[in-house]
């Protein structure tokens, strides 16, 4: 695949910020993104919303960053360092929902700003663990949406966020419709939980025109971590002036490929891993 440009060393790489919750295990939140954009020659920032307590097989418990100290890192960094783009993950509680969109306003993060702004809306780990509290869920559509650049709900989020059950083309088209509508400028239904199909097909619209992206179905158990790297490729893409279209097509073969060299860890799901990066500069 064509990999994003890489900056000289000694000189000041792209920079792209995260705000989501941390990942003991190490697989999948801001581990994941700081790792992708890392492996992408992207210089991670974050903004921690929260702790998890996770390893392989779930999520036993989780403490929320206070809102006002999640605002106050976005700011620091983007009033020093400065980042060309931005993504939540983990937000947890309507607080932080609400303190996340008021800084990323104030800063010029966002839809119609001059930093565009990735969404992964986090509500549950893949074992079913939830990762945002219910009545946090109106934030996440009234909210935190009408700020996105572009959201990438799972479908069990879609499914949470719009009411709508994806099994086929049509409902997908339905629900990319549903969820553009909540106001986010662009909207990616993933196609990676439809387990019934031969190929994994992303379903990108922006109220006008929808685009497809699919790959082959790669067998693995371990995609621990795959909406994560998948947002944060797209971020770091879009960090270096790419289109939105032309993102998402990098975002989607980078973690196709991460799938791909995904690795067994512990007892549970392993991750999915750009480490293959380095074998490729390797064999370069």
């Amino acid at each position: 695949m064509k990999f994003l440009p890489l900056t000289p060393n000694g000189e000041t790489p792209v920079r792209a910020l995260t705000i989501a919750g941390t990942d003991s295990g190490g697989g999948a939140g801001i581990q994941a993104d700081s790792r992708t954009m890392a492996l992408l020659g992207v210089h991670a920032c974050v903004a921690v919303a929260a702790v998890t307590v996770q390893n392989t097989v779930g999520v036993t418990g989780f403490h929320e960053i206070p809102p006002e100290i999640v605002a106050a890192q976005v700011r620091s960094v983007v009033s020093d360092i400065g980042v060309g783009a931005a993504k939540t993950g983990m937000l947890a509680s309507t607080a932080i929902i609400e303190a996340v969109t008021a800084v990323c306003t104030e800063v010029g993060i966002g839809r119609d700003q001059p930093v565009p702004l990735v969404v992964d809306p986090v509500c549950a780990s893949m074992h079913g663990d939830p990762l945002l509290h219910a009545e946090a869920l109106d934030a996440i559509r009234h909210t935190l949406f009408p700020i996105a650049s572009l959201v990438t709900p799972n479908l069990d989020e879609v499914r949470l966020i719009t009411g709508i059950d994806v099994v086929d083309d049509a409902s997908a088209h339905r629900a990319a419709e549903g969820l553009h509508g909540l106001g986010a400028q662009w909207a990616l239904v993933k196609g990676g939980h439809l387990r019934t199909s031969t190929h994994s097909t992303d379903l990108l619209f922006d109220g006008d025109t929808f685009l497809e992206f699919t790959s082959e179905r790669i067998d693995t158990g371990n995609d621990h971590g795959g909406g994560d790297t998948l947002a944060a490729s797209i971020a770091s893409a879009l960090a270096h002036g790419y289109s939105m279209p032309d993102a998402v097509a990098f975002g989607k073969e980078w973690v196709t490929r991460c799938l791909a060299a995904s690795y067994d860890l512990g007892a549970g799901h392993g991750p999915v891993s750009p480490l293959w990066r380095l074998h490729e500069s390797e064999n370069a």
